[in-house]
């Protein structure tokens, strides 16, 4: 069992102090997601604090595995839920977001891990960016990106692993 795991156990038996970890570890990332997908940082402090309101009131929903590729998922799928739901309800001109007093730190520290994201994302060739791309910031299925790209399933599939392999040695080897 990993450490992430034994947080997650300790978040099931209502552990505050676990929960305070998993947020400090993980709300980068939420956040980097929801800005990319939502594009404005309203929208991604209240989807960031949705998904670790998930984490708090639902930790059982984590069965083991990756965790930053669960909380990763749950932010994509709650970010994909509300652009479905602007779309079907949609609003005037959104105003410019001015950001609060002290949020500024913590927007920076955001927007830095998204570069290094975006960054490590860029750095891929177009044939495994744009499926990646296609897939975790437009919502679309591994079928959708064969038929919108003319590309056999397999292929797609293939671009996609090698994209993230690379995305992931790209990551790790900026963080160290």
């Amino acid at each position: 069992m990993d450490d992430a795991d034994r947080l997650m156990e300790r978040v099931r038996q209502r552990d505050a102090a676990a929960f305070e970890v998993i947020y400090d570890r993980y709300w980068r990332l939420v956040y980097g997601i929801a800005f990319k997908m939502l594009g404005d940082a309203n929208s991604a402090e209240d989807l960031t604090q949705a998904v670790f309101l998930k984490v708090w009131s639902a930790p059982q929903a984590f069965s083991g595995g990756n965790c930053a590729a669960w909380i990763a998922r749950v932010t994509r799928n709650r970010a994909l839920d509300v652009l479905r739901s602007r779309a079907s309800h949609p609003e005037g001109a959104m105003a410019i977001d001015v950001p609060v007093e002290g949020a500024l730190d913590e927007a920076v520290f955001a927007r830095l891990d998204g570069l290094r994201v975006r960054s490590a994302l860029e750095s891929l060739p177009p044939e495994q960016r744009q499926p990646i791309e296609l897939g975790f910031f437009g919502g679309l299925t591994h079928d959708e990106i064969a038929r919108q790209s003319a590309l056999p399933l397999g292929t797609v599939k293939t671009r996609i692993r090698a994209g993230l392999k690379r995305l992931r040695t790209s990551l790790e080897a900026s963080t160290v």
